[in-house]
Order: structure tokens, then sequence, then C-alpha cells
């Protein structure tokens, strides 16, 4: 089991930007495919974002297509994901993921949370209106 270290959560008012970040602890484990999820009180967790650290290909649920981009630092195995014009339903608790097989991009499986078998503790992002 790999550990994630998901940092950058905070309080930010409607139309800021932010960015959070996501590492393997170590920083020596490279995963085939990280990824955002999030989840509001009240709601299943739900997928953001992906990032297919061979090719830095990405994907994006479509409620935040537009305004969230997911990055990657090579040097440092850490992948970012920056949040723009962030609205009061963006507010939730975002959970860093990563998987190891590389197939998981090409299955339908790479935007379940069934998809990942790493998981970090999360982090809490309010947005306020």
């Amino acid at each position: 089991q790999v550990q994630l270290v998901g940092s950058g959560g905070g309080l930010v008012q409607a139309g800021d930007s932010h960015r959070l970040s996501c590492a393997p602890a170590g920083k020596t484990f490279t995963m085939a495919i990280m990824a955002w999820f999030r989840q509001a009180p009240g709601k299943d967790r739900e997928f953001v974002a992906a990032f297919n650290w061979g090719n830095a290909h990405t994907l994006y649920a479509k409620s935040v297509e537009g305004r969230f981009t997911m990055s990657r630092n090579f040097a440092e195995n850490t992948v970012y994901l920056d949040m723009n014009n962030l609205k009061p339903e963006d507010t939730a608790i975002y959970f860093c993921a990563a998987a190891g097989a590389q197939g998981l991009w090409d299955s339908p499986g790479k935007t379940s949370r069934t998809g990942y078998e790493h998981w970090g503790p999360g982090t809490q992002v309010t947005v306020s209106s």
C-alpha cells in the first residue's frame, strides 16, 4: 500500500483559484494513473480528474472541465489540481488517488473509485459565496 499525501485545502471565495497537490509519501514510487475525487456532505464520492503518468493525458468530469487542470512535476513525482473560477458547489473533501495499472486508462474504471487502490486522507476545500 502506497500512502499518498495531499495538501492545499482551504477556504476560498467564489471565483477564486486554488491549487491542490498530491505525491506518494517519500516520492520514490511512480504510479501509472493519478486522480482526484471529491465528496460533498451527504453525497457520494465523485470523480473529478485523472492524469495518465505515462503520456500526460488528462480526463475531467463535465462539472469541472474548462475550470480545473491537472498537471505534474515529473522531478518531484507530484501531481497538481489547479482549480479556477471556483463555485460554492465545488465545496467538498478532495481525495487524491493512484492506480498502478496502466491498463486502467483504457477502461471505464478510471472514473470509478474502485479503479484506484491507493488513497490519500483527503483535504477540505470550502468555497464561500
